[in-house]
């Protein structure tokens, strides 16, 4: 099949939809699909406001379904709200064309914290992005509820999986090891609507480790002089990071999913977290802690078994995620968008 994907989150930006997105087209293009990347690396761009790292890519809705025409797709995924999603989401209804998206992030709650805005009017834009949508992707039972109660109702479940590399026998990091104990490790975007900060101020014994890069790095840094801040991981180095770590601290409460959480049970690690979307899809009682008091939480998690989180963690496939993928994708003749 060949499909037509437009994203406003691409490289080089490294989160978690990014993350997704790249596994799966793999996955795809393994299986022998042609799939069309259309991203903010196609067209000029602006910083985003308060994220400069994040860029806005302009381009008209004209101008993309000309790239999707020529494309010849026969399925089109819309997978993020911005500037680029909402011209081609004008296009293909201006067209009649079937289209699919997803929910990655709890976006009413990213920019409320981020601008202070008020998260039921963001969940107005939320309704009208997607109520034209074939079916919109959601990663666990959880967001699908939390869709449904706002007005969606043809929601698709798309999980997500962990590569070969996170696994529980391979190289630890040396340099962490060498910390006092016990290690708690965060893993992800450092910024603000992360709540990184809730992690570094809990009251629990150990050294504190922060693996990623973002606006809010050096701010965190300054107030919490005892943390460690090694910027972004990949790959070996990361697995190495987490199979190190006695624990993965996921403090976010605004993340669909939290790819990292998985990864980091492949590879043996128990998981602390509070007790909201995402951790309460993804952990069971034998993987991670759940509490308010993100100190307990931690506290318990360090007693779970390692072998039961990285049993958990390999359920987890990324070829199981591309055939939900395929499966929600609403195909159409290709010479409808070829007319274009």
């Amino acid at each position: 099949m060949r499909i037509a994907i437009v994203t406003d989150a691409w490289t080089p930006q490294v989160n978690g939809v990014v993350r997704t997105l790249e596994c799966v087209i793999a996955e795809l293009r393994g299986g022998g699909h042609d799939v069309l990347v259309v991203s903010p690396a196609d067209a000029p761009s602006l910083p985003c406001p308060t994220y400069p790292e994040i860029r806005l890519a302009l381009m008209s809705p004209a101008a993309i379904g000309r790239r999707i025409a020529a494309s010849g797709a026969q399925a089109v995924h819309i997978a993020t709200e911005g500037p680029l999603g909402v011209a081609a989401r004008r296009w293909c209804l201006s067209r009649g064309l079937p289209f699919t998206t997803a929910y990655h992030t709890q976006f009413p709650d990213y920019v409320a914290a981020r601008t202070g805005a008020d998260p039921e009017w963001i969940w107005r834009y939320v309704r009208w992005f997607h109520a034209p949508a074939a079916a919109v992707l959601a990663s666990t039972p959880t967001i699908e509820r939390a869709l449904n109660a706002h007005g969606l109702t043809r929601v698709r479940r798309w999980g997500r999986g962990v590569a070969p590399v996170f696994a529980p026998a391979g190289p630890r990091d040396a340099a962490m090891a060498a910390l006092p104990g016990p290690v708690l490790l965060h893993v992800g975007r450092v910024a603000v609507e992360k709540n990184i900060a809730a992690f570094l101020s809990a009251d629990i014994p150990g050294t504190k480790v922060v693996v990623g890069d973002g606006p809010a790095r050096g701010a965190l840094a300054r107030q919490f002089p005892h943390a460690i801040f090694l910027g972004a991981l990949f790959g070996a180095d990361l697995a190495a990071a987490y199979r190190t770590a006695d624990a993965l601290v996921f403090p976010s409460r605004t993340d669909t999913f939290g790819l990292v959480m998985i990864e980091a049970l492949a590879c043996g690690t128990p998981v602390a977290a509070f007790p909201v979307p995402g951790p309460l899809d993804v952990l069971t009682p034998a993987t991670g802690a759940m509490h308010d008091d993100l100190a307990h939480a931690i506290t318990q998690a360090l007693a779970l078994d390692c072998a039961a989180c990285a049993t958990a963690g390999a359920g987890f496939t990324w070829p199981a995620s591309a055939r939900q993928f395929l499966d929600a994708l609403e195909p159409f003749d290709t010479g409808l968008s070829r007319a274009a």
